[in-house]
């Protein structure tokens, strides 16, 4: 999307090809972007300039990605175009008021259906005005779209989060030359962007997911025997929250290797299976690892003892009822759990671990969890779809197997 936005060519190398990204390429073309794959993970974005985006000849589609479609309302906003975003089933379930609420006080017009849900239209304005804004609940999405509004408003966005949520955004916008302020406000951050900056092209190393990185980071732990090394992995201290809980159960989990490559760390995660026992996990980690919580969950069932996740209400909000998703996953495979309120309480240790059959509901999250407990339980687990884990791990099942799993589909099942 930045590269989009900038002046001259960048470089991007290390993407991740997964449908989610796949959508945002589409997407950034229609609106006049040149976007050219040159090899596996390599890609070169002519950008058009701030303000320079044009009217898509079509709907744009985003899948499955609630992320990129909320990002890209931020920039259509403070551009004077009209678009309409839309997704798959589970995307046009996901409301959008989160964005839109805020997006109308740049002089953007939206049109959604009941719920605010997609499909969605915008009016984008031509004279964007600068937001000032308080986030209700810590959401890195919301706070990355809104900045992403202000690029090409006059005068200076302000931004107040009350925690401290992943700064990749800021992090990015800094790197293409943007004029971003960000410093210590009560227990989170204020962060004050200057609007219409001259983006300048700049080459971009994508760092290893952590997301993704978490399903064979959590394999590894759970089976014995196990041995893995994953390179050059992101480590920013906003995302590791899974990290530094798998090592509060005991995980011999090792970052060598440290580095930085465009305002972002990395580094070589050394894992070894692990005798794990259970965490209480306070709510307050939850920004720094809201994606890992169904695969977590996949590491308290294996380990001794009870484990509370606390303060899990936003997984209501994802491609499923996260929470309920996983709590129904586990309980289908011999786990004692507990929904109180927003905490999930597992026990883990089960004599008898597996079996069951789990629904996805369209959640890739949930799917490739379900499959790594599989590879870690006494019995097999079965999933009800498997098609949709591309959107943000293509090849997963394929890696998987290669490192030592035994994952097989037929049908419409895994």
């Amino acid at each position: 999307m930045l590269a989009s936005l900038a002046v001259g060519e960048t470089q991007v190398t290390g993407l991740l090809e997964g449908e989610d990204v796949l959508r945002t390429v589409a997407a950034m073309r229609a609106l006049g972007a040149e976007i050219i794959h040159e090899a596996c993970g390599q890609w070169r974005v002519a950008g058009v300039g701030l303000g320079a985006l044009r009217d898509p000849d079509d709907v744009l589609d985003m899948g499955n990605s609630g992320t990129a479609a909320r990002l890209l309302c931020g920039i259509l906003a403070s551009h004077d175009l009209f678009a309409v975003l839309t997704g798959d089933a589970s995307l046009r379930r996901r409301p959008m008021r989160r964005v839109i609420e805020p997006l109308t006080g740049t002089g953007a017009r939206f049109s959604a259906r009941a719920g605010d849900r997609l499909p969605l239209a915008i009016h984008g304005t031509a004279e964007s005005l600068p937001l000032t804004y308080c986030l209700p609940v810590a959401s890195a999405q919301v706070k990355s779209a809104l900045l992403l509004a202000g690029l090409n408003s006059r005068g200076v966005t302000e931004i107040e989060e009350p925690q401290r949520t992943r700064d990749h955004t800021e992090n990015m916008l800094r790197h293409f030359g943007a004029s971003l302020r960000v410093e210590a406000h009560g227990g989170g951050r204020m962060i004050q962007l200057v609007g219409q900056p001259e983006l300048t092209a700049a080459d971009v190393i994508v760092p290893g997911d952590p997301s993704s990185a978490a399903f064979p980071v959590v394999a590894a732990l759970s089976i014995p025997g196990s041995r893995l090394t994953i390179e050059r992995v992101g480590v920013n201290p906003l995302r590791t929250g899974l990290f530094t809980t798998l090592r509060e159960m005991g995980a011999d989990l090792v970052m060598a290797n440290v580095c930085e490559a465009g305002g972002e760390l990395l580094a070589d995660l050394i894992v070894t299976a692990s005798d794990l026992h259970g965490v209480d996990v306070p709510a307050e980690r939850a920004p720094s690892m809201i994606d890992e919580y169904p695969i977590l969950a996949i590491a308290c069932a294996v380990a001794r003892g009870r484990s509370r996740l606390r303060g899990l209400g936003e997984l209501r909000l994802k491609e499923s009822d996260r929470l309920t998703a996983v709590a129904n996953m586990l309980r289908a495979n011999g786990v004692a759990v507990i929904i109180d309120e927003d905490d999930l309480v597992i026990t883990g240790g089960v004599a008898s671990l597996g079996g069951g059959v789990v629904t996805t509901h369209m959640d890739h999250r949930v799917a490739m969890s379900a499959l790594v407990l599989g590879l870690a339980a006494h019995q097999p687990v079965t999933i009800d779809d498997s098609r949709f884990i591309d959107t943000s791990f293509p090849g997963f099942i394929e890696l998987m197997n290669k490192i030592g799993g035994s994952i097989e589909t037929w049908g419409g099942n895994t």
